[in-house]
């Protein structure tokens, strides 16, 4: 006001002193009053917005607070023990029948007939070897039973004179004896000489190496012009690694914990890492019957199938054995809430809401517990619980990001479907 009373004396000063015209001063003085009405409403504009933000701020924080005070949950379901109550065991494939094959004469290797991998017959020749000095004793032992033989007879002809010699008291009894004794003599070096022609021909026969049974070579340790020793073969080691690759067995050491468990004729099941999407199934042909004091295990051999050749000798593999009873729940061991009074798990009921389970635990298969009483296949367990949990908490389940994954695509295939009649 007092600023206007300022205006309106300046005019009228001007007025009296002959200045500008009245209607001019009136309309500059509205438009001073139309500035100072719009900045006043700009300032209670301004004020108003950052009052709305401010408030828009304040209610996102609250929300983000009561989001953030809100526990979320990951749950699953238990899983009977046939999903989890299986044991992996790993083993080396071995074949059912695996020898090597030595050389028992000594000499120079003529030829080979079979390399690795080839599959053989039972009786079939392999290698052959050069032995001449077990040929040349052959023939000599042959020469020197030829002579035993005219021995043997001189000495029967001679017996049979004495004898007639004797009757007529013509000679003495010790003169008939030592005729007798001679004969007997001759007719023992000539089987001496008939079994050493055996054996040498025993020897000779093993100058061709064959298969003792049918199956695969899996070594060579052999070549042409090598000098075979009929103690090891070829420095040492034997001529060749013959394997019986169908069926194949399997040994593992099963923990003494799931010893009990094991039976013979049960059904396990094989894989390995390189065929992936195939199982092998094989049976416990039978167990050691002790457990090793050593490392507190029972071996246990597996026979495994192999018709088409698949698995390999030597191969590295998994054998899973069913060690879990029919019926038993399994749950993830980092599902166990560990409490003085017992152990618990966390089940979510349909309103959020935690209970404490009480439950009676089994066999641990590692990854896996078996739960034998205090939960059914349709509870939703609480993966990771916090140890401040308690009965009657609050929680939202979070959903799995599978879950989402899938429904969000299941909302792209459709999206367009709807838009295509329009």
């Amino acid at each position: 006001m007092s600023e206007q009373r300022h205006a309106q004396l300046a005019i009228h000063a001007e007025g009296q002193s002959g200045g500008h015209h009245p209607v001019k001063r009136v309309a500059a003085l509205r438009k001073m009053r139309m500035a100072g009405i719009l900045l006043v409403l700009l300032l209670l504009a301004g004020a108003a917005v950052t009052l709305a933000l401010r408030a828009s701020r304040a209610a996102a924080l609250g929300e983000q607070s009561r989001g953030q005070m809100r526990r979320h949950v990951q749950t699953v379901h238990p899983q009977a023990a046939g999903a989890g109550g299986n044991v992996a065991l790993p083993g080396t494939l071995q074949g059912q029948i695996e020898a090597p094959i030595s050389a028992r004469v000594g000499g120079y290797l003529l030829r080979w007939t079979h390399d690795i991998g080839s599959r053989v017959k039972k009786g079939e020749v392999l290698a052959e070897i050069s032995n001449p000095e077990t040929d040349q004793q052959l023939a000599q032992a042959v020469a020197a039973r030829v002579q035993l033989v005219s021995t043997v007879e001189l000495a029967q002809a001679t017996l049979s004179r004495w004898q007639n010699l004797r009757r007529s008291n013509a000679v003495s009894q010790q003169e008939f004896d030592e005729r007798s004794s001679a004969y007997a003599q001759a007719r023992a070096n000539l089987a001496a000489a008939d079994a050493n022609i055996r054996r040498l021909r025993e020897l000779q026969s093993f100058q061709k190496v064959v298969a003792p049974f049918a199956g695969i070579i899996t070594r060579r340790n052999t070549n042409v012009g090598d000098l075979v020793d009929a103690a090891g073969g070829v420095a040492g080691k034997p001529l060749f690694v013959l394997a019986q690759n169908d069926p194949l067995r399997l040994y593992v050491y099963v923990p003494q914990a799931y010893a009990a468990a094991v039976k013979v004729g049960q059904e396990v099941s094989v894989t390995q890492a390189e065929l992936p999407g195939r199982r092998f199934t094989g049976r416990v042909a039978r167990t050691a019957g002790a457990i090793d004091s050593a490392s507190r295990s029972l071996q246990t051999e597996i026979s495994l199938p192999n018709p088409d050749g698949a698995l390999l000798p030597g191969a590295y593999v998994e054998a899973a054995l069913k060690l879990g009873a029919d019926g038993v729940l399994t749950v993830p061991t980092n599902a166990l809430h560990l409490r003085a009074e017992g152990p618990r798990v966390a089940v979510v009921d349909d309103k959020g809401r935690v209970n404490l389970r009480a439950v009676t635990l089994g066999k641990d298969f590692g990854l896996r517990i078996e739960v034998a009483s205090g939960l059914s296949a349709r509870d939703d367990v609480i993966v990771n619980p916090s140890d401040s949990i308690e009965d009657g908490d609050q929680v939202e389940v979070a959903q799995p990001r599978q879950e989402r994954n899938a429904q969000e695509e299941r909302k792209a295939q459709a999206g367009p479907a709807k838009a295509g009649p329009t």
